[in-house]
């Protein structure tokens, strides 16, 4: 069996990782198409996976590559062109007492019964593994899209939080200057106020450089300009519990395509066998002619039939065992790949449940512990007994705890993503792993 079939995943993964790391070529602006998405809405992950399905241009070039397997089915089962050949003999052109002398003979190739069929089925089993590669391909660009959607909207929040503190700040600067004024702290308090709001000010920079650098991702899946605009996202919400490790792992084993790819690969594999079998049995080759150099008319007309005689049994013994060899190889490689699968699976699953737990954790526990905290801090500082490097520290605690609460979510959903890849699911796994509309 000629496994060439095989390349075009990997060409597939190559073409994907290579549109990530470069941005592929210059993509078509929005204004020559239509808008893309409505600026004044929100985006959820489902507009941007199905955007990204529709637009990246690695799934077309898989897709040629299919058609072109496709397109080998029929040539494969086809029967060889029939021969015609033609002879004559020079010496009795013009000559007086001769007829002039010649011989038409049209023949075909007959396989024998079977061989056309399995060559058929080997290329439809090949074509068949080819497109479980496009849908291969779908589930990793789905699954990356919903990461980078993880993303943009994390970057989102982290600006919203950094400028919510940058309020703070300046709320806890006039309070030190009017302590200060009265003579109740030292300037130090200002001047530190002024120290945190200012990196809070390069945080909010750098923070831009990491939103531009997420829009860049996203846009060069959507095949579009890096920084063509995208619209907010939508808030991400904790998703509902999932179906139980074993039930996913079954799911996965009924509809990972890299499985129904390989399952295709051992028909094929199978086929090739078959047909290594007939080809110890002799092919036919039927013809038919005319001979004028007969002298008599009745034996002019000919029909026959021949065959090819398979003596070297070695040879195709040989064949034989090299195609059980590859069906044997690949039947392993199945085996191999259902294990893995399984425990893709499973850490996916023990993914998205500690995630879970972290996201339960600094929400339900933590954040408003910190909340709390910097409360107390404020009103202590207020009313004198508190010093203002304190309430600083409380303040550094809740920015980083509000921070990690969203980082958990993004984590939680990135892993969900992951796990659904693994599943072999194009559709959330839980239906709260699709976003809330309203503003975050």
């Amino acid at each position: 069996m000629n496994f060439q079939i095989y390349s075009l995943r990997q060409y597939g993964i190559a073409v994907l990782l290579l549109v990530l790391a470069t941005g592929g070529g210059r993509a078509v602006a929005d204004s020559g198409e239509g808008p893309l998405f409505v600026h004044n809405q929100q985006l959820t992950p489902r507009q941007l996976v199905d955007a990204v399905l529709a637009r990246n241009p690695t799934l077309p070039a898989m897709q040629a590559a299919w058609q072109a397997a496709q397109s080998r089915i029929e040539p494969a089962a086809a029967l060889d062109d029939p021969m015609l050949s033609y002879a004559a003999a020079p010496r009795t052109a013009g000559a007086d007492d001769l007829d002039f002398g010649q011989k038409l003979e049209l023949s075909q190739q007959l396989p024998w019964p079977g061989k056309r069929q399995l060559r058929g089925e080997r290329a439809q089993h090949e074509a068949d593994a080819a497109q479980q590669d496009i849908e291969t391909l779908r589930l990793k660009l789905s699954a990356t899209t919903r990461s980078l959607f993880a993303d943009w909207y994390f970057i989102h929040e982290a600006i919203r939080i950094n400028r919510i503190n940058q309020d703070l700040l300046q709320e806890f600067r006039r309070i030190a200057e009017a302590r200060y004024s009265t003579g109740q702290a030292s300037k130090r308090d200002a001047l530190r106020a002024d120290v945190e709001f200012n990196l809070l000010k390069h945080r909010a920079i750098v923070l831009e450089r990491q939103r531009r650098d997420s829009l860049a991702r996203i846009n060069t899946l959507l095949n579009r300009a890096p920084d063509e605009r995208l619209p907010l996202p939508t808030k991400l919400s904790e998703p509902e519990p999932l179906p139980s490790a074993q039930t996913l792992r079954t799911r996965a084993a009924q509809a990972r395509p890299e499985l129904k790819a390989l399952a295709a690969h051992i028909e094929a594999s199978r086929s090739t066998a078959d047909l290594a079998r007939r080809a110890f049995y002799p092919d036919l080759n039927l013809k038919a002619g005319y001979n004028s150099l007969w002298n008599q008319d009745e034996k002019r007309l000919t029909v026959g039939v021949g065959i090819n005689l398979p003596l070297d049994r070695s040879k195709r013994r040989a064949a034989e065992d090299a195609a059980r060899a590859r069906m044997m190889q690949a039947q392993w490689e199945l085996t191999d790949k259902a294990a893995v699968i399984a425990g893709e699976v499973q850490r996916a699953y023990d993914r998205v449940e500690e995630s879970r737990h972290v996201l339960t954790l600094y929400r339900e526990r933590l954040l408003p512990l910190a909340e709390e905290n910097l409360a107390a801090a404020k009103v202590d500082y207020q009313g004198g007994s508190g010093d203002f490097l304190s309430l600083l520290t409380t303040e550094k605690n809740l920015i980083q705890t509000r921070l990690q609460v969203e980082q958990a979510l993004a984590d939680l959903h990135r892993h969900l993503a992951a796990l659904e890849r693994a599943v072999g699911s194009l559709t959330p796994l839980s239906a709260g792993n699709e976003s809330r509309r309203n503003a975050p």
